[in-house]
């Protein structure tokens, strides 16, 4: 089966596995959360994998670099409603932590992106 380049990125895979997390967490949330930080955390951590795939659809690098600073964002937007989370008891200290190495590898992986993209702009 062909695989379109977004596939390939490591660092889709993984915002792939850091979103099935999220929905399986929230899943533990109370019901009254669901059209409110459930719906938010599954939103956002969605949109991470989303714009990666997005940006690599576009023609120019600079172009391509906005789209993995969008998913960037949305990683944050993540973290902070895990933040949110963690004060209102919703999840515990130790999924708090386990998700947080994980944003942090993530964005690694998404400014190392980032930046190699902006680099090719400039060389080609």
């Amino acid at each position: 089966m062909y695989q379109f380049s977004f596939e390939k990125l490591n660092v889709w895979k993984e915002a792939v596995d850091f979103t099935k997390s999220i929905y399986l967490l929230t899943n533990t949330f109370p019901e009254s959360e669901k059209f409110g930080v459930i719906n938010q955390l599954r939103r956002a951590s969605v949109s991470i994998a989303s714009n990666l795939a997005e940006g690599t659809s576009r023609n120019t690098n600079k172009d391509k670099a906005h789209f993995s600073t969008l998913a960037f964002s949305s990683l944050m937007e993540v973290l902070n409603q895990l933040i949110i989370s963690k004060e209102l008891n919703f999840i515990s200290e130790e999924n708090y932590e386990k998700l947080r190495e994980d944003i942090s590898k993530i964005s690694n992986m998404l400014n190392a992106l980032r930046k190699a993209q902006l680099n090719n702009e400039l060389t080609n």
